[in-house]
């Protein structure tokens, strides 16, 4: 069954009021990207990690209609460590700092009151980080025929038709993704971008926030600044020095160019090995009150105990439905994921 069918059936058929009391925690930790206004492209394989403002207000607006109050990251901290519960709480985050949460979300935060959390890469925001993703989306968009010829690695992917190119992204995604290294991957989109015409650096200088502009950011009082590795690696696949150091460098380099350094942090990457064990404990030693995952699921009580393996809630940008909506501020769906398992840290 898929994801859009499974929420359908307990949206339709109002089996996730079974459910929810099972998968409906003390909190949530929603998980966004970017905040965009429509747009109409029919090749768009990254419009999952896109809403649009008028989204975000509504989730704003129905997760305060489902009594829950939007607080900081530090004020869900305190809540979670003291163990006081009342009210149930949101955060929420904005993972890689891309300028459009200054142009379109900020507003939108504002206007409502609402907290929020930026975990920045310092690689990102300095403009030299290869966004291998969107690289990958604008090489198949341009060409009728994607080559890969990379040390012995050789592959021709058709993408003339839409079909052709959803079906290309997607096999050089998974190849970058988890066919290769971190350094492997980013060696290969810059020789592939380089091959297309594309200037990475310049790609990344114009979809995220510089310097000055998360200086501005952060000056806001509903802001909070968080760490999110120096490159945007999955640390998971990285040895435990580079881990550490991906990790620490960053802190060091937020604190350095913002005057404090950040006390939160989030893994990069939504698969399982993008963050383990070893990379919670990593982020522990290294004194972050919280670390966010994308693992899917609620916040519980029990979550005190594994402050660096919190789960988020994603608000994917091809379900941006009141219904789907719904069913996240439940914990409904998770509780199938997790397979009844309120705390999923291994």
């Amino acid at each position: 069954m898929g994801f859009r069918t499974a929420l359908d059936a307990l949206s339709f058929t109002g089996a996730y009021r079974l459910l929810e009391p099972f998968g409906r925690g003390v909190g949530l930790v929603y998980m966004l990207h970017r905040v965009m206004p429509a747009h109409d492209e029919a090749f768009q394989p990254n419009s999952f990690l896109e809403i649009t403002p008028e989204f975000l207000e509504l989730v704003i607006e129905r997760t305060r209609a489902a009594g829950i109050e939007f607080v900081s990251i530090d004020t869900a901290c305190e809540r979670l460590k003291s163990r006081e519960f009342g009210r149930r709480f949101a955060v929420l985050t904005f993972d890689d700092g891309y300028r459009d949460n200054m142009e379109h979300a900020l507003p939108v935060l504002k206007k409502h009151g609402v907290p929020f959390t930026i975990y920045a890469s310092s690689g990102i925001t300095d403009g030299t980080c290869e966004l291998w993703w969107i690289a990958a989306e604008r090489i198949v968009a341009g060409t009728d025929v994607v080559e890969i010829d990379f040390e012995g690695h050789r592959e021709t992917l058709p993408s003339a038709s839409l079909s052709e190119k959803v079906a290309a992204n997607k096999r050089l995604v998974e190849w970058l993704g988890l066919g290769l290294d971190e350094h492997s991957q980013r060696r290969a989109i810059r020789q592939l971008a380089g091959e297309a015409g594309i200037d990475l650096d310049a790609m990344c200088r114009s979809l995220a926030m510089d310097w000055a502009e998360l200086r501005r950011m952060a000056s806001e009082p509903l802001a909070t600044i968080g760490s999110h590795t120096l490159n945007h690696h999955a640390v998971g696949r990285l040895d435990h020095r580079e881990a550490a150091r991906q990790i620490s460098e960053d802190a060091d380099r937020l604190e350095a160019e913002l005057g404090s350094r950040p006390q939160h942090f989030a893994y990069p990457y939504g698969w399982p090995e993008a963050a383990g064990m070893r990379d919670f404990g990593i982020a522990a030693r290294l004194g972050f009150k919280s670390a966010v995952t994308t693992r899917p699921g609620h916040l519980f009580a029990g979550h005190a105990d594994h402050m660096t393996a919190l789960p988020r809630v994603s608000l994917n940008g091809n379900y941006q439905k009141k219904r789907y909506l719904k069913l996240l501020i439940s914990g409904a769906p998770f509780v199938l994921y997790n397979r009844f398992r309120r705390i999923n840290v291994t």
